[in-house]
């Protein structure tokens, strides 16, 4: 799969269909409102059966875990932390069946919400991103090398997702990961977009880019590092070619992959504005990621409440978020030395 052809064509009803879907039962938690979560797994498990994959549920257990609170009017919740003494959470993960062999993308969301919030943007939007790639990717002719991963308790401090890296990052099986984290909301108001504290003396062409466009939120930012370069690169024309087109901003995180970024990240805790979702997990163990998102908190006025519903997402976009995804995903770059 490439760009050069016709894109897959997402629509914008399917999305907006699983979207409704998981925000009409309210807050997903394993912990807070088990049936809810079990609701929302099952419908995700029936919808990638349905559309051609083999699902396998990965429960773990994590004790001793540095994370962070989901409670109810946090905003920030990534600057809570919290030491999480037991948990018990499960994955997806889905495989197209004949494509067991060599090193694959994984394209990954997390299931869970804060308390109070029915988590339309954060992160129904993900979901509905990976649910529609699901049945685009089972279409193509050829089966693409990809898995499609559905985490837990990412809001407690991506402890599904490092339960995860652990197990898939050995032995070279990950050669990349795209990590959609709030996708789906779109504000073409002058002035919507906000930029934390210090971005433009951090990164001043991507500061520059958002203040030339009136600080529209008409984006989605596209995290990257020097590994994934490319890759944003491939997601940015697919995005532009889609229709409706959209734009893609990339945003390199100049920390490098592996344990000397985590270590930077700790040092310096505002670089980890960049590492706040499922991806940071596998960039820690050396594995090329993106993460898409529509910076959440920055743009997001519902962010992390109970008006996070919905009839606030902007489904066409959403649609273009997801054939962009599907491109990358079929075609990423490998990196030099890599393989």
């Amino acid at each position: 799969m490439n760009t050069d052809g016709h894109l897959p064509h997402a629509e914008a009803a399917r999305l907006r269909r699983h979207v409704e879907f998981l925000a009409a039962a309210g807050p997903r938690s394993r912990r807070r409102t088990p049936r809810a979560m079990g609701r929302a797994e099952t419908y995700v498990r029936d919808e990638l059966e349905a559309a051609g994959w083999l699902v396998e549920r990965q429960p773990f257990e994590a004790r001793w875990q540095l994370g962070a609170t989901d409670r109810h009017g946090h905003r920030a919740l990534a600057l809570k932390p919290r030491l999480h003494r037991r948990l018990s959470g499960a994955n997806l993960l889905a495989r197209l069946p004949g494509r067991d062999d060599g090193p694959v993308v994984l394209v990954g969301a997390h299931l869970d919400s804060v308390d109070g919030s029915p988590g339309a943007d954060d992160n129904a939007s993900g979901v509905a991103v990976v649910l529609e790639a699901a049945r685009l990717l089972a279409a193509a002719p050829t089966a693409p090398r990809v898995v499609l991963a559905v985490f837990d308790m990412e809001e407690l401090g991506l402890v599904g997702a490092r339960q995860a890296a652990r197990g898939l990052s050995r032995g070279g099986k990950v050669r990349g990961m795209i990590c959609l984290e709030s996708v789906g909301y779109f504000d073409d108001t002058p002035g919507a977009q906000r930029l934390p504290v210090g971005f433009g003396r951090i990164f001043p062409e991507a500061s520059a880019a958002t203040a030339a466009a009136g600080y529209r939120g008409d984006f989605t930012l596209v995290v990257h590092r020097r590994s994934s370069a490319a890759a944003a690169e491939v997601w940015r024309r697919a995005a532009a070619a889609a229709s409706p087109a959209l734009t893609g901003l990339p945003l390199r995180d100049p920390r490098p992959d592996g344990l000397p970024g985590l270590l930077i990240g700790l040092a310096v805790p505002p670089a980890n504005h960049l590492g706040r979702s499922d991806h940071a997990p596998f960039w820690n163990r050396g594995v090329p990621a993106l993460m898409l998102t529509d910076t959440a908190n920055f743009r997001n006025p519902h962010y992390h409440r109970a008006t996070d519903t919905p009839g606030t997402l902007d489904y066409g976009r959403l649609a273009a978020v997801t054939e962009a995804t599907v491109v990358t995903a079929g075609s990423w770059p490998d990196v030099p030395g890599r393989g």
